[in-house]
Parts: structure tokens; C-alpha cells; sequence
């Protein structure tokens, strides 16, 4: 189910209770492919799925704190910017959450606002 709301489609992607805490859960849509993370804190993050050093399917990566470690090469991401952190370069696409009525929602971005 998607719920349209500007330039954004928010998607259901999990029910909140169901989602492991620090462990990621991959969502697909369309042609994204998104890493779901429910931190320690009660956070919910989304970010690409993939790290921009190799590709690393972030899903699969350690989280600590707001982080996760990529699982190929240890790269640090920051779950709210997308960060990668010093001194490795990079940076991995963030993506609007939502929880609401017990469910968790991706917002993401319209085809017109996918372009550039």
C-alpha cells in the first residue's frame, strides 16, 4: 500500500514491532532497493542498500549507534546523512520514515523528483 503526499510515495514497508532492533531488513520498490533499520534509540532509518565504495549490501552491515558497517570492507555510514565517514569518501542516499498506526513507511521520492 502507498499513501501519495506531494512529491513523495510513502510506502508500508514493516510492522515497527516486528523489526529486529540493529539488524537491517531489505525493502524493495520499484527500482529501489532500501536497507530498514530499527535503532536501539526507537529510530527508524532508510538509506540505499548499497554502499558506494562496492557495492556492499548494507542490510547485511553491523549497526552501532546511528551507523552501520558495511559487511565487505567496514566503511561507516551515517544512517540519518548517508555519510560515509572520514577518511573514506562517499555518500548513500537517505530516505524519508514514518511510523503510523504501528507501521513503518518509506517516503519515497516521485519519478519526476528521481530525475537530476
Amino acid at each position: 500500500m502507498s499513501l501519495a503526499q506531494d512529491s513523495i510515495v510513502w510506502v508500508w514497508a514493516a510492522l515497527y514491532e516486528e523489526l529486529p532492533i540493529n539488524t537491517g531488513k531489505t525493502i524493495r520498490y520499484q527500482d529501489d532497493e532500501v536497507a530498514l533499520f530499527r535503532l536501539g534509540s526507537g529510530s527508524v532509518k532508510a538509506i540505499r542498500n548499497r554502499c558506494p565504495h562496492k557495492d556492499g549490501v548494507l542490510a547485511e552491515g553491523i549497526v552501532c549507534g546511528e551507523h552501520v558497517f558495511c559487511p565487505m570492507h567496514d566503511r561507516r555510514i551515517d544512517l540519518s546523512s548517508g555519510l560515509v565517514q572520514a577518511p573514506d569518501t562517499g555518500c548513500v542516499r537517505t530516505y524519508a520514515t514514518k511510523i503510523q498506526d504501528g507501521a513503518v513507511y518509506i517516503g519515497f521520492p516521485t519519478s519526476a523528483e528521481k530525475v537530476g
